[in-house]
């Protein structure tokens, strides 16, 4: 049962919903509650759970649950292109983490729903929660999803109440759009859920059109149980997180991997060769959470929480989501009958225990080359500053000296025509969209800048 759109509660607003105006965009947000029973599974006796992904589940019971789904979509349906992504929210936080207002997402006609299908979404940590019971009680204290082992059906569920063959006599999500495709996306944390989802669930029966797994560390989660969250206090990074385990299954819908260096990394054991319907790409040079994301995630939070958490200006400046958005355009036209994503080269290895090569600037060799690794002003890597939870996850920015940038580029002009010329080779590989290059060399001038400043005042943080 689907009930909405929600309104009121103790802040007035949805949770986690954008920092920018929607409506300027020619969208309507709206959230919505979605009621049933969740069927949950179990590995079929005497099956195998391995490397190569063709995993067998079967049901094994159903739980009441009642969660959230918090939808965008065009106002004007003639700017509606056919596709809803349904966002499985990140819970790693101990609160939902999710973007859905990317410009590939609101200038490209999307509608994107975003999706809470874990207990900690809802409940939080027993620690000081801050999921959206806690958050707003009057809004969202009906809310109760009993275990993550009902997440996967949930997941499903939202897929069908917003796709081609939806119930539209009662409530409807999106507003009687004429949807085509329902694509499934994931970062982090549910990407391994999504891993397991493609694995054992979807071939239970096609709810979704195509899958982007984003900074994915190479493992599924698990079916049953499985309700301890990978936090920040579980202590040191990537270390504690589930690694090496388990490709992707034969497929019959378009899956992406597409990874930082960090998730390269872990995910070196268990590459596999792209194919007519699965696409790794592994970016050089950028990590896990980059500056514009955690300032964007701040803003949100001192919004919800009334604090601004510290930022640190030494962590990984390469801004990621521009790469996202030129792999979710791609995954489109390919869940919509056209062109497959294009192969990118992966990121170089050496070593028994494979290391990354890098170069004489410490950038990784091979991969996909955004503009910020082929014209650098700054050493950006996976290497982390800490070995905290989260500074495992920063990585790292070293500026170059003024000698070195003098070195390279002569001066700005020399350095900017250099960038200019790696972001049309990126356009053209198809790895960065033409709408975000002009932006990306704007931006470019100032970590040029900022740059050349960092060695008259030491950078801190």
């Amino acid at each position: 049962m689907i009930d909405g759109p929600v309104t009121g509660g103790d802040h007035g607003w949805a949770f986690g919903r954008p920092v920018v105006d929607l409506a300027e965009h020619g969208y309507v947000e709206e959230e919505f509650f979605l009621s049933g029973d969740a069927t949950t599974y179990r590995r079929i006796e005497g099956t195998g759970w391995g490397r190569d992904g063709r995993w067998h589940a079967e049901p094994k019971g159903t739980q009441p649950f009642t969660t959230r789904m918090l939808v965008y979509r065009p106002a004007d349906p003639r700017r509606f292109n056919g596709t809803a992504v349904v966002c499985w929210n990140n819970v790693t936080a101990g609160y939902e983490l999710f973007h859905g207002e990317t410009p590939e997402i609101l200038e490209g006609g999307y509608a994107f729903v975003g999706a809470t299908a874990q207990r900690v979404g809802v409940h939080g940590f027993a620690a000081d929660p801050q999921g959206l019971a806690a958050w707003d009680p009057q809004r969202y204290g009906m809310l109760d999803i009993p275990a993550d082992e009902c997440s996967y059906d949930i997941f499903a569920q939202v897929g069908r109440a917003v796709g081609a063959d939806r119930d539209t006599s009662g409530v409807d999500p999106l507003g009687g759009l004429d949807v085509r495709r329902v694509i499934a996306m994931g970062a982090s944390q549910s990407a391994a859920r999504l891993a397991t989802y493609v694995n054992a669930i979807h071939p239970l029966g096609r709810v979704f059109d195509g899958f982007l797994l984003q900074i994915y560390f190479g493992a599924g989660a698990p079916l049953e149980g499985g309700d301890r969250t990978v936090s920040p206090a579980a202590g040191p990074g990537p270390a504690r997180l589930p690694r090496g385990a388990n490709l992707l299954r034969e497929l019959d819908v378009p899956v992406m991997v597409v990874n930082s260096e960090l998730e390269a990394i872990a995910c070196h054991g268990v590459r596999q060769p792209d194919t007519d319907r699965f696409v790794t790409w592994e970016s050089a040079g950028t990590t896990h959470v980059a500056v514009q994301a955690q300032a964007l995630r701040n803003r949100k939070y001192e919004r919800e929480f009334g604090v601004a958490p510290p930022l640190s200006e030494r962590m990984n400046r390469i801004a990621i989501t521009p790469y996202y958005d030129a792999a979710l355009h791609h995954l489109n036209r390919w869940a919509g009958g056209g062109a497959p994503a294009p192969g990118q080269p992966k990121i170089e290895f050496a070593g028994d225990e494979p290391t990354v090569v890098r170069d004489e600037h410490g950038i990784a060799r091979g991969g996909v080359r955004l503009p910020q690794v082929e014209a650098p002003v700054a050493t950006n890597s996976s290497v982390p500053v800490s070995t905290d939870f989260a500074g495992a996850l920063r990585g790292s920015n070293r500026p170059f000296t003024p000698e070195q940038l003098d070195a390279l580029y002569g001066d700005e002009a020399g350095y900017l025509a250099r960038f200019e010329a790696a972001t049309q080779r990126a356009v053209e590989a198809g790895v960065l969209l033409p709408r975000d290059a002009a932006p990306a060399v704007a931006e470019a001038a100032a970590e040029y800048r900022r740059a050349r400043a960092a060695h008259r005042t030491p950078i801190g943080g």
